[in-house]
């Protein structure tokens, strides 16, 4: 007699992920044992894949922005350069990576459960693949949340370096409009002050002269009325440059040219910060596809949509085995012991399908007996009421006035 084999506390895990009946496969054949093994193990694979792929673009996007090939995102050691981490973002990825590993996981093991096993033979007819694309769909929309994740990550180094570059780019055309905005405003100031200096220009130029004048005539003679009247004029000359220097339009012009100025320093020592902003997953996403060319990145894709994809190809191609005999076989028990019948193809639909006619007869049972008491009861309720109205009427013969009531 055939004995099959015992199971492992892994077998059984990845039969659970599978949605297979522990209790039928250990009755069954190795073969069929193996088949959800191998089933189960996909979706669990999937899941962890789906962990760390989604750990990873949670730190991608939240992780501390700097230049792709910063020493602030690295660290040297001895043994070589590695990636700084860190770490409160890490363990954020972390928590998010396994709360949506564990949504990938459920939604592959519904996708799984859900799909039937076909005609039970090996080749996928178009009914069967028609029946399945709703899941093949969700499963490809899985299979690329995870394979661009991995991707960014195998090309990292190339993608850090093109990222670099384009954060340099960025710098410099941010550091060239900020210029061009600030600039246009500091010579509109320019041009205000330019009438004030051009005045205040001459009337130095003037003063020198003037004291030049003041000192040649010192030298030759003592101080005489030539000498006195310049020295008025230095006097006015000097009066005129005051009340020019200390204008309250020429001063206010100079401040709000110094008050530019100051936030445009402030501006252009942000333009480091503002490059590090480019630094995305989007953005990241674009350089794999650049370096990497549609071809790779294609095949990426696809191999993640292939292990996403063939546990339900691989459940429509599946032969009919002693398990999925003594599984219908269970069902139909489960449904005879409730008293459920099925009459396939029964009638049709008016749109050229056969339905199933479904008959409960544990509800037909209850809903007949639960008549047949409502009934009785009515039937004794209505002699109880006869023979009341008898007494009743007897009652009336040997005591009519109790009945009637005088005005």
């Amino acid at each position: 007699m055939y004995q099959s084999p015992k199971s492992t506390r892994i077998m059984r895990l990845f039969w659970k992920a599978a949605g297979a009946d522990r209790y039928l496969l250990e009755q069954s054949t190795y073969g069929d044992q193996i088949k959800y093994v191998c089933l189960g193990g996909i979706i669990v694979a999937t899941g962890v894949m789906a962990a760390i792929a989604g750990g990873y673009a949670f730190y991608t996007i939240f992780e501390p922005k700097g230049n792709a090939i910063d020493s602030f995102k690295t660290v040297t050691s001895i043994s070589g350069t590695y990636d700084k981490t860190d770490i409160p973002t890490a363990l954020k990825s972390i928590i998010f990576g396994l709360i949506w590993g564990a949504i990938i996981f459920n939604i592959d093991r519904f996708i799984v459960t859900s799909t039937g096993k076909g005609d039970g033979t090996e080749a996928i007819t178009k009914k069967e693949l028609l029946g399945a694309l709703p899941r093949i769909i969700m499963g490809a929309i899985i299979a690329l949340t995870i394979s661009k994740p991995v991707e960014i990550r195998m090309f990292k180094t190339e993608i850090d370096v093109a990222l670099h570059e384009k954060q340099m780019e960025q710098q410099q055309k941010y550091k060239a409009k900020t210029d061009s905005l600030f600039n246009s405003e500091i010579q509109k100031k320019d041009k205000e002050i330019e009438k004030t200096e051009v005045q205040l220009a001459a009337k130095r130029a003037m003063y020198q002269d003037l004291q030049s004048q003041y000192i040649q005539e010192a030298r030759i003679i003592t101080v005489g009325p030539r000498a006195l009247a310049i020295k008025q004029e230095l006097e006015g000359l000097t009066k005129d440059i005051q009340t020019l220097e200390n204008n309250p339009d020429y001063t206010r012009v100079k401040k709000e040219k110094e008050g530019i100025e100051k936030e445009r320093t402030i501006k252009l020592d942000q333009s480091e910060k503002v490059a590090s902003g480019l630094d995305g997953l989007l953005e990241r996403i674009k350089l794999a596809h650049e370096i990497a060319g549609w071809v790779i990145s294609l095949f990426v894709t696809l191999l993640f949509m292939t292990i996403e994809l063939t546990p339900i190809f691989f459940k429509l191609m599946l032969i009919k085995s002693p398990y999925d005999y003594m599984e219908e076989n269970v069902k139909e028990l489960i449904k005879a012991n409730k008293g459920i019948e099925i009459k396939y193809n029964y009638y049709p639909d008016g749109e050229g399908h056969e339905k199933d006619l479904v008959i409960n007869h544990e509800v037909i049972r209850i809903l007949k007996e639960r008549i047949r008491l409502l009934e009785t009861q009515s039937e004794l309720s209505s002699n109880a009421i006869d023979k009341w109205k008898e007494v009743k009427l007897k009652d009336i013969g040997q005591n009519p006035e109790n009945y009637l009531k005088e005005e």
